[in-house]
């Protein structure tokens, strides 16, 4: 299917569901290996026919009860972890949470959030005014405490949706942009990044921004950025106004990220590709890559994408005349929230490709360990460890923890092991022979690189949180490219629309380990319909099962949180994007329960616990935009003047407005004890 297939199927709502919808053509090659393939051969072909795990292995993650699926759970024999009444699951025009909770606006899209940013108008938006608002597309929320109730609130915006951006727009992709102007993209382009701004709490327990204070700003696709690493200063990171290689404007489409130990703030550049242009198409009208000196890495990276009209407006966005551009953007960004003079720096030794998340642990031996998926089907899993253990003395913003270390990618083997195979140039195949001439080239080509070393793909991994015990979990949320051939245990079903989430426990308990074990938390779905092979604890209600799962937290008592993004696949379900309560111990192990839920055609992003546990932040983005065809009483595609909803302002000259909202306990306290 060609791109102008899928932009003009009415199926999809808005550009945002189109592209996903492309992006599920895997570009990886080496597909003989999926995750499905690993977990087939280690429960059995027949189980896997039957769209469920064999007896043994389903009472090894659940008990005997796990081969009951009731419709309705019935009265607990175990106590819950989680202390909050169970949210009922439902897909509305608000946002709704558990009882005995508040669930506050915070901010929202165009909010000034600083000093001399200038108030929000809609009708009259402005590059120069943006650069001081808060932007679009809330994604990974991160917080640096000053002091209680005092501290840096770190925010990605990771994309823009034009047709519910911009009055009088509608969908760009459909008419070849022919709406956008110059204006209009410099106004997408403040929109993209992040923003750092300092929040307070009051004495009636409730968050607001202060925009009095100077370090507050705005991270943009313009911003002035510094790069470090192996491959700084390559001749593949030089362009026309960069002829170092050490500096580059801008980071975008930031999904999730990390906070480091140390309180500064990663952002993760995800799906890069989809901003670059190219005027060379091929006889379906696709972007035709193959008179690129580096086509084989444009092409394993899915550029050009052309989901924006930015390469028509700034050449570094249009690989015919910057073909260097591209190999700046995939990495992982610092930013020092307490120090506006500081340039944010991307760390190429953590390598490139479409990250999800940058989430941080320090491991049982004191080194520095980041984990981090790369958000494709049939793509990895990786995670960095750092050379230095960490010290009060490299515990500082730029430290060498991020530029030394070692960079691993995950095979998952069928016995249920492990291995964490290193991308060290000069070992294995990562040789001149192979198109390596340094490290440089193996983090520019990480991908490249994993598929030599024989990386399991798997079925688009997002999230991967890591817990102090050496254990880490992993969001596998969906793959719709599954062919009936590769039906396993984990994804009964092909075009699997629910994905799953794997418990990795690594060796001795130690995240720097090179071997630990792996084993299925969770399969996802509905477990009342044979046929979607779903696997939970039987004790999970109608409520609270879920599909797609997407971001996670743990909070401060250990236990695993789940944000899902369903995308226009919601109507799957019926149910809206939301947060879970997940048990991952004991005889609830696979139990879930639902305490937030979105508004129609949202994404739950975040979730981050701050305050002692006593103050959770989530970003709803996208509000009124993914499947609103399937919107009882709506039924059709969203725009500026005609939304599914006008959630959070609910004013009927405002468009629907990412936002980010804090939950509190109505009467103090931690959050679900």
């Amino acid at each position: 299917m060609s791109r102008d297939d899928i932009i003009n199927d009415p199926e999809y709502g808005n550009k945002a569901e189109a592209f996903e919808a492309f992006d599920d053509i895997p570009t990886n090659p080496h597909l003989d290996n999926t995750i499905g393939a690993v977990i087939s051969r280690r429960y059995g072909r027949r189980d896997m026919l039957r769209g469920m795990l064999g007896v043994s292995a389903a009472t090894a993650l659940f008990g005997t009860s796990a081969m009951i699926a009731p419709k309705q759970a019935a009265a607990m024999s175990a106590e819950s972890r989680y202390k909050f009444d169970e949210l009922a699951w439902g897909n509305d025009t608000e946002h709704h949470i558990a009882e005995g909770y508040n669930a506050d606006i915070l901010v929202r899209w165009g909010d000034p959030i600083t000093a001399d940013a200038p108030e929000f108008d809609v009708m009259n938006q402005t590059a120069e005014a943006q650069a001081q608002q808060f932007g679009y597309n809330n994604d990974y929320v991160g917080f640096a405490e000053v002091e209680p109730g005092r501290g840096m609130l770190c925010v990605n915006h990771e994309y823009t949706n034009e047709e519910v951006m911009f009055p009088g727009l509608g969908r760009q992709d459909r008419s070849g942009f022919e709406g956008m102007t110059k204006e209009l993209v410099d106004i997408e382009m403040a929109a993209h990044g992040g923003s750092v701004f300092e929040i307070v709490k009051g004495d009636d327990g409730k968050w607001s921004v202060n925009r009095d204070n100077p370090a507050n700003r705005r991270i943009t696709a313009n911003t002035e950025m510094t790069i470090d690493g192996p491959a700084a200063g390559h001749d593949r990171m030089k362009t026309s106004y960069d002829d170092t290689g050490t500096m580059v404007l801008g980071t975008i489409n930031n999904c999730a990220g990390g906070m480091t130990p140390w309180g500064t703030y990663l952002m993760a550049e995800e799906n890069f590709h989809g901003y670059f242009w190219t005027d060379t198409v091929d006889a379906d009208g696709d972007p035709d890559v193959s008179a690129q000196p580096e086509a084989a890495s444009m092409e394993r990276y899915g550029v050009p994408g052309r989901w924006y009209a930015w390469g028509q407006y700034h050449d570094r966005f249009n690989i015919d005349k910057e073909p260097n551009e591209v190999n700046r953007f995939g990495w992982i960004v610092e930013v020092d929230p307490m120090n506006p003079d500081a340039a944010p720096i991307k760390h190429t030794a953590l390598g490139r490709f479409r990250h999800e998340g940058a989430e941080t642990t320090v491991a049982s031996d004191g080194k520095l360990v980041i984990y981090s998926g790369d958000d494709n089907r049939f793509d990895y899993q990786y995670k960095w460890v750092s050379a230095e253990v960490v010290t009060d003395e490299n515990s500082v913003f730029g430290s060498s923890l991020l530029s030394e270390g070692t960079l691993y990618v995950a095979r998952f083997n069928e016995d249920g092991t492990i291995d964490w195979l290193a991308l060290t140039h000069g070992e294995g195949p990562l040789t001149a022979e192979n198109g390596f001439e340094s490290q440089a080239d193996v983090m520019i080509d990480t991908r490249l690189a994993a598929d030599l070393l024989g990386a399991t793909p798997m079925d688009r991994p997002e999230d991967a949180q890591p817990r102090g015990d050496g254990t880490a979990y992993i969001m596998l949320t969906n793959n719709t490219r599954r062919q009936t051939d590769q039906v396993d245990a984990a994804n009964p079903r092909a075009e699997s629309s629910f994905g799953h989430i794997i418990e990795i426990k690594e060796e001795g308990g130690n995240h720097s380990a090179t071997t630990g074990t792996w084993d299925i938390l969770v399969k996802c779905g509905d477990p009342t319909i044979a046929e979607v092979g779903a696997e939970w604890n039987p004790e999970t209600s109608e409520s609270g099962w879920f599909g797609s799962p997407d971001n996670c937290a743990i909070d401060a008592d250990g236990r695993l949180w789940i944000s899902t993004d369903q995308g226009s696949n919601w109507g799957k379900t019926g149910k809206s994007d939301g947060l879970y309560a997940l048990e991952t111990e004991g005889e609830l192990r696979g139990h879930s329960k639902l305490f937030f839920r979105c508004p129609v055609g949202g994404e739950l992003c975040g979730p981050y616990f701050a305050d002692n546990s006593q103050t959770l932040f989530l970003a709803v983005q996208h509000p009124g935009t993914d499947g609103t065809k399937d919107f009882v009483g709506f039924e059709r595609d969203s725009t500026f003047e005609d939304p599914a909803t006008r959630w959070p302002d609910f004013d009927p000259a405002m468009p629907p407005r990412p936002s980010v909202v804090v939950v509190t306990k109505e009467d103090g306290g931690v959050i679900a004890v």
